[in-house]
């Protein structure tokens, strides 16, 4: 039976600081993609903007008063990271979709084609987690996986909270908890994962996990069913 997986690959992965971090980094992913090509596993990959869009954003802020629009050059960072990508799993022959597909109904019609599907986002105000989310379950994915650039779900804001813990198991709803789902929230707060994102996937019943993306072995682990450092969350 072939299993389909579903990806929300942080921007910021793309660029390690280091030169010889990003050269390991896509090979270990290209590696990784023909080992799931060859079990006959189907991915879909839902790149966030990381740096290109935060740069982009800052550029046209000072003339730009429409958050929606600010939201479309986001989207269109997502896109550009998505296929830089898409190319580099297409190069050794991959099996990857040709185009980088504008919506989730798009997205998982090519999952039946292919073994991997890469995208961006797709609508102002929902982020790649929610995108990721939402592929997910029209995908039919039991799954869906944060590749992130944080080890785990924290208790507590790990930034600002030296006694911040990190949690190996959590319920969709202890995770709303922590990322504050249905309390508002200040201007510049961020969470490790996007509350619009564990609102869909508590309403469709999406088993998640959160993982350190910096290393390929350990998003391996997961999308194989093996044991991983990280944070599974279950329904």
């Amino acid at each position: 039976m072939t299993e389909t997986h579903i990806v929300a690959l942080g921007g910021s992965l793309l660029r390690p600081e280091e030169e010889s971090g990003r050269v390991k980094w896509f090979a270990d992913l290209r590696d990784l993609a023909a080992k799931l090509q060859q079990n006959g596993t189907r991915v879909g990959i839902v790149v966030g903007g990381g740096l290109p869009a935060r740069e982009a954003i800052t550029l046209a802020e000072p003339y730009v008063g429409d958050v929606h629009a600010l939201d479309e050059i986001g989207i269109a960072a997502t896109r550009l990271n998505a296929t830089i990508i898409q190319q580099v799993l297409r190069e050794p022959g991959l099996d990857v979709a040709g185009m980088i597909p504008l919506d989730c109904d798009h997205a998982a019609s090519l999952l039946g084609e292919h073994n991997f599907v890469v995208m961006g986002g797709t609508t102002p105000g929902h982020t790649t987690d929610a995108v990721a989310v939402e592929l997910a379950i029209k995908a039919g994915a039991g799954r869906c996986i944060i590749a992130t650039n944080v080890s785990y779900v924290y208790d507590k804001d790990p930034r600002t909270n030296d006694d911040a813990s990190p949690i190996s198991h959590l319920t969709l709803a202890e995770l709303g908890e922590i990322c504050g789902l249905g309390k508002p929230r200040q201007a510049g707060a961020s969470a490790v994962v996007d509350p619009v994102a564990v609102e869909w996937a508590i309403e469709a019943n999406l088993a998640m996990c959160v993982l350190d993306g910096r290393v390929i072995g350990l998003l391996g682990a997961a999308l194989e069913g093996r044991d991983f450092s990280g944070t599974n969350i279950t329904v």
